[in-house]
């Protein structure tokens, strides 16, 4: 049996290969006419996760990508906007960054025409919940702002409060410099950045945020940092500092995914990773993501989408490992109602 369920996982991981290769490929001669089997850099935007300061291999390591990242070319901002409107659900964020979008294109343009224009202040704050689209975003803005001429590189460098503070008097501000120094040319991405405020006077979040707000003025031209978490707490956080409430002021709530919006993520990726869903499969797969939604903290949104549709395909496998029928295509990339059931009671469990 454990040989089968092997041999399924093997055929699986064949066909998904093959499909990846496919789009890469195909993605690659439409934007940058690369020859046939070169891989492309989609945007030149890939987020680095900060790294503690100790790591000087990885920190070195990080250093060619941003290299690679400067010599791409900047996208075209008309494809970039096609990209946020292909994103399922956050019509309200599409609309927030297309107006952003044309607000920057007019400035530059009053510059240009030696006119009066008003400080370009792009630090974010993005509230929401868990899984609702606040990295996916915060990427797409980095290249964004690339493509505009805002940001010279558009990389994403992402933290939390543990990349940021240390344990010792002093090593925070130094720490903190130092991931700073790494998102100069592109966007800053701090997640749940109210945890650098809400621990009391005596915590050294507060140097962390000290370092920040002097590193937004020495290299405003240069620099965008967006913080996000949830919304009551990001309230308390930017409204804790004078120097906070002075530098972000555009918001962007993220609301929760609906019913059938995540039952749309869940089609996507089934279609990205070549797998289809049996008709029979389609009502108690809405059935499953309403009942799990209901806990919104807990299922996670899109996060908690992309949970289940894991647990499916597992679920799957089980189910062809003790089936007695040949394996197929068609049977290799089906997922049914039964296997989204067991998916869904292996999450209860």
């Amino acid at each position: 049996m454990e040989n089968r369920k092997d041999e399924i996982i093997r055929l699986q991981n064949e066909i998904m290969r093959g499909l990846l290769d496919q789009k890469m490929k195909k993605i690659g001669e439409d934007l940058w006419g690369m020859p046939e089997g070169a891989v492309p850099t989609l945007g030149g935007a890939a987020p680095q996760k900060d790294v503690p300061a100790e790591g000087k291999a990885a920190e070195q390591a990080a250093k060619p990508a941003q290299e690679a990242q400067q010599e791409t070319p900047p996208e075209d901002i008309e494809d970039l906007k096609k990209e946020l409107h292909s994103y399922i659900g956050l019509d309200l964020i599409k609309g927030e960054v297309d107006s952003l979008i044309n607000w920057v294109q007019i400035v530059k343009a009053r510059k240009e025409h030696d006119l009066p224009t008003p400080d370009l202040s792009l630090h974010m704050v993005f509230s929401g919940n868990p899984g609702t689209g606040k990295t996916m975003v915060a990427r797409l803005m980095a290249r964004i702002y690339r493509s505009l001429g805002v940001l010279s590189q558009g990389q994403l460098v992402e933290v939390d409060r543990s990349g940021l503070v240390a344990g010792y008097v002093g090593q925070t501000a130094i720490k903190t410099a130092e991931v700073i120094e790494k998102a100069v040319g592109g966007v800053l991405f701090i997640d749940e950045a109210y945890a650098l405020t809400n621990r009391g006077s005596t915590d050294y979040g507060q140097e962390a945020v000290d370092t920040l707000l002097k590193a937004m003025e020495d290299h405003r031209e240069d620099l965008v940092v967006i913080v996000a978490g949830y919304t009551e707490l990001m309230k308390e956080f930017v409204h804790s500092n004078p120097g906070l409430e002075s530098r972000f002021n555009r918001f962007m709530h993220f609301p929760d995914y609906t019913v059938e919006e995540m039952r749309d993520i869940f089609l996507m990726r089934c279609d990205k990773s070549g797998y289809t869903i049996a008709e029979e499969a389609r009502q108690p797969l809405q059935d499953i993501l309403a009942e799990a939604s209901r806990d919104v903290e807990g299922f996670g949104n899109a996060r908690g989408v992309r949970n289940l549709f894991e647990r499916a395909i597992a679920a799957q496998a089980d189910r062809l490992s003790q089936s007695r029928e040949p394996l197929t295509k068609e049977s290799l990339m089906q997922i049914t109602a039964d296997d989204l059931r067991a998916a869904a009671d292996s999450k209860k469990e």
